[in-house]
């Protein structure tokens, strides 16, 4: 199903009277340094178009202030509520992206493929002088940030894809993936029962089990920030706020699992990671958007967000954030998040 037209619109995906499926990412051209795929690195020619509402997106977030990739990958934020069109770029001047001129990015991705009939979906990378899509290969993108862009990675960049650490580091976002990034979704587009309670089982055991990994180690691999801790942060980060009650994952709330409320809280007290989270547009996309969920678009008011600055004390479990690196410089103008999408 086309993502823009229906429910779900961060991400592409296909449901209905059946369990909920994401589909593949169309367009899986990558940008390396070598340009094999004939889009080579290149400081300033590329332009990333998020939602600070989609999880997918707020990975790319993360991995660019993380990596020190502001100046070389401009920034394009989508409004956090879409029409037929798809994302819009209405919180513009005069409902435009100053670079790429367009007003949907729809028009991206009508540069690229003429009558390309599936979803819109972000994050996407798309080629400035053309203005044109490159890639919309969410899994991809923030691992090619870390591993071919690092000629133009800020000095102390940290590692966020170690070579030697990669096979656990990617046995454990797999399942990560399954049950928890995408088992929110399983869970609350589901449309029957059985696939709803399968969903929410595979969600909440998987849940315990991180928790239990984490009981005793500050990060999921190794003792640094790794992909596998941004990928699932931006799921737990969203959880309380929308996921246990808008997707009916409500057996508990994130706060009341010591360990992974202190782990989120933790990174999300890291720089790069809280400061690429807007609350205001993560509730008012999953509220106002998903109609077949919340057909009154009402947003909530709650939950209170005033524990997320509050202390974890992970700290006493070791672990060095950055590894042999430094955390990431401010916020660049403009990237702030404002008063009202803050805790």
């Amino acid at each position: 199903m086309n993502d823009t037209s229906a429910g779900e619109r961060d991400g592409n995906t296909s449901y209905g009277r059946k369990p909920f499926k994401r589909s593949r990412s169309h367009f899986a051209d990558r940008i390396t340094a070598d340009g094999r795929d004939g889009w080579p690195v290149e400081a300033g020619r590329y332009r990333l178009v998020v939602s600070r509402a989609c999880p997918w997106a707020s990975r790319a977030l993360i991995s660019r202030r993380l990596l020190g990739l502001e100046s070389a990958l401009s920034l394009a934020v989508a409004d956090p509520i879409q029409d037929d069109r798809s994302w819009r770029f209405t919180l513009d001047e005069h409902g435009r992206d100053p670079v790429l001129g367009h007003r949907y990015l729809s028009e991206a991705y009508d540069a690229r493929e003429t009558g390309y009939p599936g979803g819109v979906s972000v994050p996407a990378i798309v080629d400035v002088p053309t203005r044109a899509l490159v890639t919309n290969d969410y899994p991809q993108i923030t691992l090619d940030l870390a591993t071919e862009w690092t000629a133009l990675h800020r000095p102390g960049a940290p590692d966020l894809y170690p070579e030697p650490l990669r096979d656990e580091i990617d046995t454990v976002m797999d399942g990560i993936y399954r049950d928890v990034n995408n088992g929110v979704y399983r869970a609350g587009f589901a449309s029957d029962q059985p696939s709803y309670e399968e969903a929410y089982v595979d969600l909440f055991r998987r849940l315990d089990q991180l928790s239990e990994r984490l009981a005793d180690r500050r990060y999921l691999v190794g003792d640094t920030i790794t992909e596998a801790d941004i990928r699932l942060f931006t799921t737990l980060v969203r959880f309380d706020a929308v996921y246990h009650g808008h997707f009916k994952c409500n057996r508990s709330k994130l706060a009341e699992d010591p360990v992974l409320w202190g782990y989120v809280r933790d990174l999300y007290q890291t720089p790069g990671f809280g400061d690429t989270v807007d609350f205001g547009h993560i509730k008012r996309h999953y509220y106002e958007v998903h109609t077949g969920i919340n057909p009154s678009g009402v947003v909530p008011l709650g939950p209170d967000l005033s524990g997320w600055p509050t202390p974890h004390h992970r700290e006493q479990l070791g672990g060095r954030p950055f590894g042999d690196g430094t955390p990431p410089g401010p916020v660049p103008p403009g990237e702030e998040i404002p008063a009202r999408g803050r805790p």
